[in-house]
């Protein structure tokens, strides 16, 4: 089953930690905040199967919950 990522942007710190964990997923905009590595404009996506355990990691390694997770 697909989970979908939500990005609360006006949360973001720019860390870096969630492209570490999963830089399939996430990249920064021109000021580092959070953004979907291939859909940019996006707020939230599904996450396939295969990356599921990444964006998880990255979620847990958020210290600001710039990164929901729903079912």
């Amino acid at each position: 089953m697909s989970k979908r990522c939500k990005l609360v942007k006006n949360r973001c710190i720019a860390c870096g930690l969630c492209a570490i964990q999963a830089p399939n997923i996430f990249d920064y905009d021109e000021d580092g905040l959070v953004l979907f590595a291939q859909e940019p404009e996006a707020s939230q996506q599904f996450i396939a199967p295969d990356e599921q355990e990444a964006v998880l990691a990255a979620y847990k390694k958020c210290p600001v919950r710039a990164i929901l997770l729903e079912h």
